[in-house]
């Protein structure tokens, strides 16, 4: 029963902004970490962003102060402001969750895509 599931995604101008929100149920969402992670065609899927249960982050050097990972655990939601987009930043995103003994979840993901 457990699940994410993502929103948000769509075509954006370079430079714009898109916020991408992922509904996460059937675990006790505040006790773990949560990731966002983004695969263009033809590459390999890449850790964008981390917050863990105590709200710290981890941000790849390609996001740094463009992108913010946070997360509500009344709503049970992790998001991913993205500011300031660029052409590069066209991917697939997923959201992803490590469980421990529990395993692994991964969303079905959202299709982000900056162009003019």
């Amino acid at each position: 029963q457990v699940q994410l599931v993502e929103s948000g995604g769509g075509l954006v101008q370079p430079g714009g902004s898109l916020t991408l929100s992922c509904a996460a149920s059937g675990f006790t969402f505040s006790s773990y970490a949560m990731s966002w992670y983004r695969q263009a065609p033809g590459k390999q899927r890449d850790l964008v962003a981390l917050i863990d249960s105590y709200g710290r982050t981890v941000y790849a050097d390609s996001v740094k102060g463009r992108f913010t990972i946070s997360r509500d655990n009344v709503k049970n939601t992790v998001y991913l402001q993205m500011n300031s987009l660029k052409p590069e930043d066209t991917a697939v995103y997923y959201c992803y969750c490590n469980l421990g003994l529990g395993g692994v979840r991964w969303g079905q993901g959202t299709q982000v895509t900056v162009s003019s």
